[in-house]
């Protein structure tokens, strides 16, 4: 297939209805947490549910509670600083948070809260690239694609799976440093 052909598919979930685009050798380019029409990410992407097949698979599996991490090839689009961010974020283990500041100390920029906020507002590829596993440092849900209550869902939903007794809601001291 041609690199260049993007394709789309919609995936219901416990959650809601996502929606993920790949390119012809079937890397993620963009999930979103809610369906969306397909031309707010390309005009020329075609809707092909077997061309998502293998991330609707996984995707499954995580709402589940049978998979934890995503083995998928990723192919995101950002500035290099948002890369390093959103790198940064598929190292955060499941059923576990961190704090912005926390991830922009472990980036080696302890002093970039808000831009890793920004990039980590950013990411195109939301729950596969866990965003949702950022808080503030005060334990506060602040700013999620897919709003707070998805957030707060499925946070919880990895709390159970993980049957972690640590409160995902708390301030930062939950978090990896």
């Amino acid at each position: 297939m041609n690199r260049d052909t993007l394709f789309w598919g919609t995936i219901k979930s416990r959650f809601t209805i996502f929606t993920a685009w790949v390119d012809g050798d079937g890397r993620l380019l963009q999930f979103w947490l809610r369906q969306e029409e397909p031309s707010k990410f390309g005009a020329d992407a075609k809707h092909d549910q077997n061309a998502i097949a293998h991330v609707t698979e996984q995707v499954n599996e995580y709402c589940a509670g049978e998979r934890r991490s995503f083995d998928l090839a990723l192919a995101p689009k950002g500035t290099p600083f948002q890369l390093e961010v959103w790198n940064e974020l598929v190292q955060i283990p499941f059923g576990t948070t961190t704090s912005y500041g926390a991830l922009a100390a472990k980036i080696g920029r302890p002093g970039a809260a808000r831009a890793v906020g920004l990039a980590n507002g950013s990411n195109p590829i939301a729950l596969v690239v866990p965003c949702h596993r950022v808080i503030g440092s005060d334990g506060s849900l602040t700013g999620f694609g897919g709003g707070i209550p998805m957030k707060r869902a499925l946070l919880a939903h990895e709390a159970e799976v993980a049957r972690s007794d640590r409160d995902l809601f708390a301030p930062a001291r939950t978090s990896r440093t």
